[in-house]
């Protein structure tokens, strides 16, 4: 449920109805708005203590929640969260270009990829360290080699870093180099890796899984934001169907039905979803015309010698075209790229 606060209501009245929700065995969690705050109680006792909360002073009402995702839901933040990646935002009126190479392979690779990508639109760097590959026998990434060398590009750049971690036990490793830790789309239940990534307070990119429904995805936001972190960003990255034609079915559906339900920022990886890099652009202007508050896409100058993906990675220069592309779309919607 949450806590309705009246919007005179002073920090001390505040405070009293967070330690008064603590003590009643729930998880207070704060929401302040631009014109009065908001503090969900979550816990297994909720209806029994709702007549207590509603008793106390300053409060304006108790609200049941009726969405399972309680502090993901619109109902808990009516207003679009954004998510501060190293003073580079994601969600609001902007709209954030993340680019890079598919696996960081060696350092001036990635040094030569990553000043491109910067040259033509890119503020956030993504590159893979630990590859999920379905073969066991394809490039599985360099590790934490890898890390040091996203980490030295992204620091001479000035540009945040993403990367993905594959389990719950790397987390506290992969936290040492990376601004925003990616949980792919074969992590996105893994509710262990889940709390572990909630714990840090870094930013957490959460891609769809290949056979997750949206409110799933939101669920596993959910195991984040109960562990305090609010720094979540939602990614459709294309969903299993009986397509052939592409990898995976991008749900364009998905980036208004998470905006409708979630405050949560949510961007489009097309890359993943197309597998092949001529249907990159038309599917990364279909998600930021449906509202997509940004994109993550792969980029790579000599594709073909690309260990791992090279045949959905953008050409510099297409990124460049992608940017102004983006641009024009964002225009006529009234957002601006983030530079």
């Amino acid at each position: 449920m949450i806590v309705i606060m009246q919007p005179g209501a002073s920090e001390a009245q505040i405070d009293h109805v967070i330690e008064r929700i603590g003590q009643l065995g729930l998880t207070p969690h704060v929401s302040k708005g631009q014109f009065r705050t908001v503090i969900g109680a979550v816990g297994d006792k909720q209806p029994a203590h709702q007549h207590i909360l509603e008793s106390l002073e300053g409060v304006d009402r108790v609200v049941p929640i009726m969405r399972p995702f309680k502090l993901a839901s619109r109902e808990f933040h009516a207003d679009n969260s954004v998510v501060n990646v190293c003073g580079v935002p994601i969600g609001g009126p902007g709209l954030t270009i993340i680019a890079g190479p598919c696996a960081v392979e060696d350092e001036p690779m990635l040094r030569r990829i990553a000043t491109a990508c910067k040259a033509r639109g890119a503020v956030i760097l993504r590159g893979g360290a630990y590859k999920p590959r379905t073969s066991p026998y394809d490039f599985q990434g360099l590790g934490q080699d890898g890390l040091k060398i996203l980490r030295q590009v992204g620091d001479e750049l000035r540009m945040p870093i993403v990367s993905e971690v594959l389990s719950a036990g790397e987390v506290e490793l992969v936290g040492k180099y990376v601004d925003m830790f990616q949980v792919g789309a074969r992590n996105m239940q893994n509710f262990y890796l889940l709390k572990e990534v909630g714990d840090t307070g870094k930013p957490v990119l959460l891609k769809r899984g290949m056979a997750a429904s949206i409110r799933e995805l939101l669920m596993s936001a959910e195991y984040i934001l109960a562990r305090g972190n609010r720094n979540v960003v939602l990614c459709e990255r294309g969903i299993k169907t009986f397509e052939t034609e592409v990898r995976f079915t991008l749900d364009v559906s998905c980036v208004p039905v998470a905006k409708h339900e979630s405050h949560l920022p949510i961007i489009v990886d097309p890359s993943h979803a197309a597998g092949k890099r001529h249907l990159v652009g038309p599917l990364a202007l279909a998600g930021i015309a449906a509202g997509a508050d940004g994109v993550i896409v792969e980029v790579h100058d000599r594709p073909e010698e690309a260990l791992c993906d090279g045949p959905q990675a953008l050409l510099p220069d297409m990124l460049g075209e992608l940017a102004d592309q983006i641009a024009k779309v964002g225009a006529a919607l009234g957002r601006s790229m983030v530079k």
